[in-house]
């Protein structure tokens, strides 16, 4: 067998499942119980510093 059929094997069966079962991995460590706490903070971690609402109309510059 030369090298680039085993190669192709390979990633064809094993580097497949490693990729699948990395994926499951990755989703079920977003998805896991009590990370909403996490995610919900750094969601709004850009709005830590504000201490008072956007203006809604904000002023135009005129040049």
């Amino acid at each position: 067998m030369d090298t680039y059929s085993f190669l192709r094997e390979l990633a064809d069966s094993w580097f497949l499942l490693a990729m699948t079962l990395g994926f499951l991995g990755l989703c079920v460590w977003a998805f896991r119980p009590g990370s909403r706490a996490a995610h919900r903070d750094v969601a709004t971690s850009i709005f830590r510093n504000d201490d008072r609402p956007a203006d809604p109309a904000p002023a135009r510059k005129e040049s």
